[in-house]
């Protein structure tokens, strides 16, 4: 009697994790969903000064600046076809702080071509976006051949010994090349499926316990 008391209150116990474990994903799905719109609302705003806002996440900016084209760096990636390529990235002091700005991608063979290298520094209007950590599992950054996997700050630091603000200026405009980085809110939202998943299990596990208690009992 009482091993089947435990086990009752073991099954129990696992649904209720359960539970909770599928409402924090209920949670998490309110948050994104606010976060997605939040975001979708910055990127169809005018953009407004930089010099006279308060930076934040995704927020639509305008400006001028002195880009370092001395310093470019060639980050590697995939366009949106999955073309193998380089996105160009350049230091560019703004208001006397230093930032990046991807200014796009092109292919393997333009690199380190002249024509790549044509923006008006009067007129820049881009996206800013907090830099995401460098992804571990990425081989490491070729300073010397300049050939890039990640935005180490670290190796940032090496290659133009200056430090950077955490927000990343993705260029927007018309440009040909390097082609501007096309900047959404296509954020990964599986917060729905996964708490789907959890509840379903709990349902499952409560109806196979009542099942066999009722009958042994």
């Amino acid at each position: 009697m009482k091993n089947k008391f435990l086990f009752s209150v073991f099954v129990y116990f696992i649904i209720l994790v359960l539970i909770s474990l599928g409402s924090w994903q209920l949670y998490r799905l309110n948050w994104k969903l606010n976060l997605i719109e939040e975001i979708e609302n910055s990127l169809i705003k005018n953009p407004t000064e930089l010099s006279t806002i308060n930076k934040k996440n995704f927020l639509r900016i305008k400006t001028s600046g002195e880009i370092d084209f001395d310093k470019q760096i060639y980050l590697y990636n995939l366009n949106e076809s999955g073309k193998p390529g380089f996105e160009v990235i350049n230091p560019i002091l703004i208001n006397n702080e230093n930032y990046l700005i991807n200014r796009g991608w092109i292919p393997f063979d333009k690199k380190n071509q002249p024509e790549i290298d044509l923006i008006d520094e009067d007129k820049i209007v881009g996206t800013l976006k907090l830099q995401s950590k460098a992804n571990s599992f990425k081989p490491d950054n070729d300073i010397d051949k300049n050939y890039w996997f990640t935005l180490d700050r670290e190796d940032v630091f090496k290659y133009t010994g200056k430090n950077f603000s955490n927000f990343v200026i993705y260029l927007n405009g018309d440009y040909k090349i390097p082609k501007p980085k096309v900047i959404t809110a296509n954020i990964s939202n599986n917060h729905k499926k996964y708490a789907i998943t959890w509840f379903s299990m709990a349902i499952s596990i409560l109806l196979i316990y009542l099942y066999f208690r009722k009958k042994n009992y």
